[in-house]
């Protein structure tokens, strides 16, 4: 029997390689605008770096040795697809019911889907 209940999704993690956090600040600051977080002080030394925006937590954490996530990723919902295609150099636009979305890479390879409700 069930004597709790899931109320939220904190984050999702990501991985990257060694060192790749100032390519991580470019793409997670700098073309989605999140805002980088502090890492608490005992996770610091380990490298990677952590963002926040619109009710988003994305972690990037180092792995070694580091794969790209190819298939599983995060879905970030945004207010205008079309400009979020242009500003990300992003995928063809593809249609579910009640959503458009396109696909792009992060600086390491690893699959992000871009989409807006319709």
């Amino acid at each position: 029997m069930k004597d709790f209940n899931v109320t939220r999704l904190d984050h999702v993690q990501l991985a990257m390689p060694a060192g790749g956090e100032d390519a991580a600040r470019a793409f997670y600051a700098g073309k989605l605008g999140l805002c980088e977080i502090d890492k608490p002080a005992a996770l610091a030394g380990r490298g990677g770096c952590w963002f926040s925006g619109g009710g988003v937590n994305l972690h990037l954490g180092v792995e070694e040795p580091f794969r790209p996530a190819q298939k599983a990723h995060p879905a970030l919902v945004v207010d205008d697809l079309d400009a979020a295609q242009v500003a990300l150099s992003g995928g063809e636009i593809s249609e579910l019911p009640g959503v458009r979305r396109f696909f792009v890479a992060d600086p390491f390879g690893n699959r992000i889907e871009i989409m807006q409700t319709v």
